[in-house]
């Protein structure tokens, strides 16, 4: 059985379609009660069940959340939702004898710099989400007499039809009335999300992936490069910049670096280890999403 934490959100209730369609048991650790599901207070009460064979962590609030402002309180509850459930899924790790703890990171730990980075390069924390996850990845760490398989998987941009970013800009990119973040010329890790989720299922099985993948596509493109892709699989024209400081505005200074300022990464490990990605490419990716009537399909 697998223990999924976030798996309502976009990201793990995709993995949990692709677990269910591998008849794969799944329990989804969650704030709320429910079938198939365990809370938060119950792991800490008593634990994960005793038939775990791995556990899955995607959990956290979303950052580019734009109903919530960019307060000191948001930025606890970033902390709190990522960091905190890490650590307590960590201890519970302790008291079981299972295979693998996946937990999801983010590209934010490389600096924007303009250099290549792939996951052997180590760097230093140096803002708010460089520090996110320096400090998930630590809240993940296991003691040395605990011999389960460990693997941070930091993930670029989630591209996808059904939610994240492409569900918030489709109607202005099909209305005309898209174009670049600020400048356009930043870096723009990303990967596709059926991507995203087969390299979590690659990682369920094979076992000698262990450490940080980057979760990012091969193709390394420009915030300009991805705009121009995605308008024309829409057919349309892309024309209309968004002003950095209107980012800064809407966002706050500090969040709109997610956005305006994005490291340049390589998946070496991840292509290393054989996984095969169905799209490697931004036309591929934008060709499958960017379409009016879309039905979804099965992971």
């Amino acid at each position: 059985m697998i223990n999924l934490s976030g798996g309502t959100g976009y990201i793990g209730s995709c993995i949990s379609t692709a677990l269910h369609n591998l008849n794969i048991k799944t329990t989804i650790i969650s704030r709320t009660p429910g079938i198939g599901r365990i809370t938060w207070q119950d792991l800490e009460s008593n634990g994960l069940p005793k038939d775990t064979n791995a556990v899955i962590n995607v959990t956290g609030l979303n950052i580019l959340d734009f109903k919530q402002r960019w307060t000191k309180e948001f930025k606890q509850n970033i902390l709190n939702s990522r960091i905190q459930t890490s650590k307590n899924l960590a201890k519970a790790l302790q008291n079981i004898d299972t295979k693998v703890f996946i937990t999801i990171s983010g590209v934010s730990y490389y600096p924007a710099d303009g250099k290549e980075y792939s996951e052997n390069d180590k760097c230093e924390k140096y803002d708010f989400f460089s520090e996110l996850c320096h400090n998930l990845e630590a809240a993940t760490e296991l003691s040395e007499q605990c011999l389960i398989r460990t693997v941070n998987i930091r993930s670029g941009i989630v591209l996808g039809r059904t939610g994240g970013m492409i569900k918030q800009i489709f109607l202005p990119f099909y209305f005309g009335l898209g174009g670049p973040l600020g400048s356009g010329k930043q870096y723009m890790p990303w990967i596709h999300i059926k991507d995203l989720v087969n390299l979590f299922i690659h990682v369920l099985k094979k076992e000698s992936i262990t450490g940080i993948l980057n979760g990012v596509a091969p193709q390394i493109i420009t915030n300009n490069e991805f705009t121009q892709a995605f308008a024309s699989s829409l057919k349309r024209p892309a024309i209309l910049p968004i002003p950095a400081v209107l980012l800064k505005t809407v966002l706050n200074e500090e969040r709109a670096k997610i956005v305006l300022e994005c490291p340049k990464v390589l998946p070496i490990q991840v292509l290393k280890s054989g996984f095969n990605y169905q799209y490697p490419t931004i036309k591929e990716a934008c060709d499958q999403f960017g379409i009016l009537v879309y039905k979804s399909e099965p992971f």
